[in-house]
């Protein structure tokens, strides 16, 4: 089929004065038969060809009615004109259709045909002009209208559809011969030991031909965004918290906190709890320091030094203490501390419970720390275009001695700066474990408004020395989401195709890496 659509396209090129067209030589071929053919042949030089694109209008099946039979408007005036003394309204819709009175009337009412007469319809002119007939039968005959105001008008109205169709202006090449010879892509042994190689045709080499996509893996790009998260966090010397735990206690993930049992935050709405196991056991060590020791079961000094043994007793009394009376210079919140409420098991809801966790190691050793994690986070929340149940959460934790608000401040504007975020605002806000707080809010040139980027705080007494961290250090606390700023890189409008199972795997494929401190 392949040899035989070349000679064709040769012979018709050969008894044509000059070009000729694909769709008036070879209608009944298809676009990837016929493309792949003049490729062949243009890549030989027998032929040079030109891809043509236009648009043609194709009349719907209303329309072909209305081409053969006339307009809506036209038989509505035929049918009170053939009524000499007036037709009644009500009457119509028998004589010439419910659709074509209903659409009819309007139009001959608009064009000034017909008027009305108390419950009558009379004729005002003798005679009409069916133009959209007459419009409709010369894009039946042409696929097109010289008035482009005409096709719109038509294309509102429903009466046509456009279609996309592709035609090849297809010459005579330089090397144009009415006969197709095979070129020889491969010389073989048998070539070389009978000869034939002297006299057969050889097909050059294209060096310009693309080679075939190689399959590999991509990262995504919320790796791709995370990674220059991570290389920022380094860069200003963090350390990264292990984060491997999806599900951490009630005490972990808000007592911890001072978040107060009865807040909005801990309702099933807003979290998800885990059934079985109904409970956790209260807060201990963490069963990885039991696997660091050595063959004689001693433990490495570097592991004693850095974490000697603590009382996790008497952080939960402590903790439980400050909720129900107050302590450390506050009155706490004065209600029953209920522990099976504490011990519940939840889908983490932010990173911090892992920041809690790692400040509590910290007091057994206080000095200056820097702590970073990215990882995911789980909340009962309606599924739309800007919010999931399940989404990445960018947190950093600075502890140090004579911190204060000013340094948050500034810290935060060098931290979005590397980002190429500029001239930040901040508005005072409330979290239960961080006072003062800040919501950060950056200008977003698309959208050419101020948006929220971020929330940030210095952590409270109430959940800092419980854990026991000396009075004078001072705990900086702050995050932000992973989706948004990779939606604005990327160009994302909804969130669900940037993750989850409607994320296509082309867009994951395609999108370059990115750099947050450019545009």
């Amino acid at each position: 089929m392949a040899s035989d659509l070349l000679s064709q396209v040769l012979d018709a090129l050969s008894q044509a004065q000059g070009s000729i067209f694909s769709n008036d030589a070879f209608p009944a071929v298809d676009f990837t038969t016929i493309k792949s053919a003049l490729d062949r042949l243009g890549s030989r030089e027998m032929i040079i060809y030109t891809q043509i694109d236009r648009e043609e209008a194709n009349l719907t099946p209303e329309a072909v009615g209305i081409a053969a039979q006339g307009s809506h408007e036209a038989k509505v005036f035929e049918a009170v004109r053939q009524a000499v003394d007036g037709l009644k309204i009500a009457d119509l819709p028998a004589i010439v259709g419910k659709e074509t009175a209903k659409v009819g009337q309007g139009k001959a009412f608009k064009e000034g045909w017909i008027k009305k007469d108390k419950d009558l319809l009379k004729t005002a002119i003798s005679t009409i002009h069916d133009s959209s007939r007459e419009q409709l039968q010369t894009i039946q005959q042409t696929k097109t209208h010289p008035d482009s105001k005409v096709v719109s008008d038509l294309r509102k109205r429903k009466l046509i559809t456009m279609q996309k169709v592709i035609t090849f202006e297809i010459k005579k090449g330089p090397k144009f011969s009415k006969e197709f010879i095979k070129e020889e892509t491969d010389l073989t042994a048998d070539m070389l030991a009978t000869g034939a190689w002297k006299t057969a045709k050889l097909k050059p080499y294209n060096f310009n031909a693309m080679g075939a996509p190689t399959m590999s893996g991509a990262l995504h790009p919320l790796n791709k965004v995370r990674h220059e998260f991570r290389q920022i966090f380094f860069e200003m010397g963090f350390e990264e918290m292990p984060t491997n735990r999806y599900v951490e206690t009630g005490f972990w993930n808000f007592d911890a906190l001072f978040v107060p049992q009865q807040h909005p935050a801990r309702d099933l709405q807003d979290t998800f709890y885990i059934a079985d196991p109904p409970v956790a056991d209260k807060p201990r060590a963490d069963p990885v320091e039991k696997t660091e020791k050595l063959a004689d079961g001693s433990i490495p000094t570097s592991k004693s030094q850095d974490h000697p043994s603590q009382d996790y007793e008497k952080y939960w009394n402590s903790v439980k203490e400050v909720h129900e009376e107050g302590k450390y210079g506050s009155i706490g919140y004065r209600y029953p501390f209920k522990e099976d409420e504490s011990l519940k098991l939840v889908l983490r809801t932010h990173t911090t419970a892992v920041s809690t966790y790692m400040l509590y190691r910290l007091a057994a050793n206080p000095r200056p720390a820097r702590y970073f994690s990215i990882d995911r986070v789980f909340r009962n929340e309606t599924v739309d275009a800007t919010h999931l149940a399940e989404f990445h959460q960018v947190e950093g934790v600075i502890a140090d001695f004579g911190l204060a608000l000013g340094g948050l401040i500034g810290f935060m504007e060098v931290f979005f700066g590397k980002m190429g975020i500029h001239g930040l605002r901040f508005k005072p806000a409330y979290n239960p474990y961080t006072e003062p707080s800040l919501e950060i809010f950056g200008y977003h040139p698309g959208l050419k408004k101020w948006v929220e980027i971020g929330n940030s705080g210095m952590f409270r007494p109430e959940m800092l020395e419980p854990m026991g961290l000396p009075k004078d250090m001072r705990v900086y606390g702050w995050g932000l989401s992973l989706e948004r700023p990779t939606m604005i890189k990327y160009g994302v409008s909804n969130i669900r195709e940037l993750l989850g199972h409607k994320v296509d795997l082309n867009f994951v494929e395609s999108n370059p890496a990115v750099r947050l401190e450019k545009d």
